[in-house]
């Protein structure tokens, strides 16, 4: 009997279900949010009650939109630490620049994914092009952004229009607008990220730049378009804040930051680059809200949230620098699994 005819024999014989590869990423997330889920149930039920959830999910879904954005730097090697001064920028546009009339709430958006597109510009030509360090480039931007932030506001809040406030604080069916807006981000980044050839050619660029480059892809465009998209979807979590909260101040993008980082990195997404888990991180964004639902609820002071997502962001990149058992590798990538038994068999 031949190599050929054992191996299509135990690809007959063998079920359609073990074709199915769970992604290692994926399924640590969900246990990890399983088990803080058991935990809240056991020590803090209110955490998990229907106030405290049609409560929390929006800004659940604000981080997951924001996570998203960072992700796809994060995907090129690079870090986006502008994203404070880009949601913020949003969040003032959108409300100062209507100044409550509902009619100038759409040129004010326009005038802000312009500003978000600028910005996204203007990392990628510092970090693609000139070749910067990501971090000192996406800090300067920062500045100028929130420079942009304090001309338009003067550092006064001003109320939300009318509008906003119900596109952004409704709800349908019970569950908040702003939740349909993270799940329609989602499936518009997971489907280009990982059905289009652009989105492959994406990973495969953050994955190996190098090698990208010697096979005539852009490396240096993908960077920069990286940084635009992240900043739209930033301007897109901005709008979501300025109708969910009525008074907005001029920082709210400042608690956004390390939280984008940490669901990127609980999401599975390789701080060198390369492959990204959209799915993931939105999980990872509904994990590190409700932790920090938990501890509230269980006295741990506001304070302290900080070091609560300090914790979890040093708990996913732990995480994923284990090397996990032969079993569990086998669940997770069955294929690997089984054509080291084919070789055995041959």
């Amino acid at each position: 009997m031949t190599r050929n005819s054992v191996t299509l024999g135990s690809q007959a014989m063998r079920p359609k279900s073990a074709l199915v590869a769970i992604p290692r990423q994926f399924l640590t997330v969900v246990i990890s949010t399983a088990v803080l889920i058991l935990a809240c149930l056991v020590f803090a039920p209110s955490s998990v009650s229907y106030g405290a959830l049609s409560g929390s999910l929006p800004f659940a879904a604000i981080l997951a939109i924001v996570g998203l954005g960072q992700m796809l730097v994060v995907q090129q090697g690079g870090f986006d630490l502008s994203v404070a001064g880009g949601v913020s920028l949003a969040v003032v546009l959108s409300t100062h620049y209507p100044a409550g009339d509902n009619a100038l709430l759409l040129p004010a958006i326009l005038i802000s994914l312009c500003c978000g597109v600028a910005a996204g510009v203007a990392n990628g030509v510092l970090v693609g092009f000139l070749r910067l360090n990501a971090i000192i480039a996406t800090i300067g931007v920062n500045a100028l952004l929130y420079g942009g932030v304090f001309a338009v506001s003067g550092g006064v809040p001003k109320f939300t229009t009318t509008l906003l406030a119900a596109i952004a604080g409704g709800d349908i069916f019970g569950i908040a607008n702003a939740v349909y807006v993270a799940l329609v981000v989602l499936v518009i980044v997971a489907f280009v990220m990982k059905k289009t050839v652009a989105g492959r050619r994406f990973e495969a660029i953050g994955a190996n730049p190098l090698a990208a480059a010697s096979i005539g892809l852009s490396v240096r465009l993908n960077q920069m378009m990286a940084y635009v998209m992240a900043q739209l979807l930033y301007c897109c979590a901005g709008f979501l804040i300025a109708g969910l909260t009525q008074q907005p101040t001029a920082f709210q993008g400042d608690s956004l930051l390390l939280p984008s980082v940490a669901v990127v990195v609980l999401g599975g997404t390789s701080l060198l680059g390369g492959r990204g888990f959209p799915v993931s991180t939105v999980i990872a964004a509904f994990f590190l809200n409700q932790l920090s639902q938990f501890a509230l609820a269980v006295g741990v002071p506001y304070s302290a949230q900080t070091i609560i997502q300090a914790l979890a962001l040093g708990f996913g990149i732990a995480v994923y620098s284990l090397r996990w058992s032969r079993n569990t590798k086998k669940l997770t990538n069955p294929s690997k699994e089984e054509d080291k038994d084919e070789v055995i068999i041959s």
